[in-house]
């Protein structure tokens, strides 16, 4: 009696194929108010309905890794037209797979129906990868669907209990990513899956199964078929994740930073641009574990920095005018950028707005630094001229002057404008001599451009 009882409570913790581990709150600690309101009320509304409904995937991983989620999925039997029939507030969405947005106040839950295995009907191009896939099917279809392991986690709020297909708890708690099912084949339903490894492993800590790893160095040229709006959202998350710094250097150790960002392999080779673009992940990193507002437009603005300073040094070494030069050259690596990714028109004017402002931070004189100081975008190039100058590319006395200038009074200011103009104030010529157009060479003089500053 005492071994049929031993074996069952040890069944209970072995998963097998559509029998999941249905694990209690003593054991993994998700207490129904540790997830958010709207998401338990999304639940609460389909499980009401006769459906039913799960926190999925992402959440109930971080919450038992004792991360706070940054959003919550749900995932039900109900079709999207029910799901929207249910809540007034909510809208289907997308085509490659359709879902739910169920607003609730400032919170959007994104419902997403049980997906089916895929079969011969399932349409995808040439290389494998998925383009249309609205089947539904069962909750163990849609956990044999998932990516990752610790991405299968179905969390049910009612009940307080965590239901798990793949040994995901465990894969967590030993610290490992592993991938359901083949994961060559995986990344040829969906390549954006080698850059969520590298995501998800440096957020979570974890080490890549080497069945995970393995493929990813011969397979990454797969990257290229994904459109390039997928492949910015993914870079996206992977910048703003807190962990940017070890995502970039998992990317580079397993070849998947080649053409994401045109010629960032050519950057992190550059002693300043290496250094310049790990100052500005790390900087990042620390905004978004602080809890403060991050700018996508200046993390790209740094990231592909060095590669308009180096067409833009060209362009004037042809004797192009310096700030059309500059312009040009903007427009140039954008222009690069958009064959990848799918940077949007308002991110790209952030960009542009950061770098056509260096050159003006070299006018230490007359009005400009009155002007400059109240642009609207001040603020994000001035942080921007900092890095430069921690990176080692222009002078630390250039930022040291902008950070005492922008926080001191109107005489302080007048007073710094004051001594810089009288450092580079030209001096003036001896009047000639009445009857002699020879002038004096006893003190030759220099000239300096319109405003005092060699012309910038």
């Amino acid at each position: 009696m005492i071994r049929k009882l031993l074996r069952r409570v040890f069944r209970r913790d072995v998963a097998s194929p559509g029998r999941p581990v249905v694990i209690p709150l003593s054991r993994h600690g998700i207490r129904r108010d540790h997830v958010s309101s709207a998401a338990r009320r999304t639940c609460e509304g389909l499980q009401q309905a006769g459906f039913k409904a799960y926190v999925v995937g992402g959440a109930v991983r971080d919450l038992i890794a004792g991360i706070e989620p940054k959003d919550y999925d749900v995932a039900t039997n109900a079709t999207p037209d029910q799901v929207r029939g249910l809540f007034r507030r909510s809208r289907i969405i997308g085509r490659r797979f359709q879902i739910v947005h169920v607003m609730f106040g400032p919170e959007t839950i994104e419902v997403s129906t049980f997906r089916a295995a895929h079969d011969e009907d399932t349409l995808k191009d040439e290389h494998g990868r998925v383009l249309r896939d609205n089947v539904w099917g069962n909750i163990a279809d849609d956990a044999a669907r998932r990516d990752f392991t610790v991405n299968a986690l179905y969390y049910d709020p009612a009940a307080e209990t965590v239901i798990d297909y793949h040994h995901g708890v465990a894969d967590l708690k030993a610290k490992t990513l592993r991938m359901i099912g083949d994961p060559k084949t995986r990344y040829r339903e969906d390549p954006v899956r080698m850059l969520r490894a590298m995501r998800l492993s440096a957020k979570l800590g974890l080490s890549l199964d080497p069945a995970v790893r393995a493929p990813i160095r011969e397979m990454a040229d797969l990257i290229e078929n994904v459109p390039p709006a997928r492949v910015f959202d993914e870079m996206l998350k992977l910048l703003f994740s807190g962990h940017a710094v070890e995502c970039v250097k998992r990317l580079r150790a397993d070849g998947l930073h080649h053409g994401l960002l045109p010629l960032l392999d050519v950057i992190l080779e550059q002693p300043l641009g290496e250094k310049f673009v790990m100052l500005s992940l790390e900087s990042t990193d620390d905004r978004i574990r602080a809890g403060k507002t991050t700018s996508p437009g200046f993390l790209f603005a740094t990231l592909l920095w060095h590669e308009v300073l180096a067409n833009w040094q060209a362009r004037k070494a042809k004797a192009e005018t310096p700030i059309p030069a500059l312009h040009d050259a903007m427009d140039e690596v954008l222009d690069q950028q958009g064959e990848k990714l799918a940077i949007t028109r308002r991110i790209a004017g952030d960009i542009k707005d950061i770098w056509a402002l260096q050159p003006r931070f070299d006018k230490r004189s007359g009005k400009s630094p009155w002007r400059l100081v109240d642009q609207p975008r001040f603020r994000a190039g001035y942080d921007f001229l900092v890095l430069r100058a921690q990176s080692g590319e222009i002078p630390q006395e250039l930022a040291d002057w902008w950070t005492e200038f922008q926080d001191a009074s109107h005489e302080r200011r007048t007073a710094m404008l004051l001594t810089d103009t009288a450092a580079k104030k030209p001096r003036r010529r001896k009047p000639r001599s009445k009857g002699n157009n020879a002038t004096t060479n006893d003190n030759p003089v220099t000239h300096a451009g319109p405003t005092g500053d060699n012309g910038q």
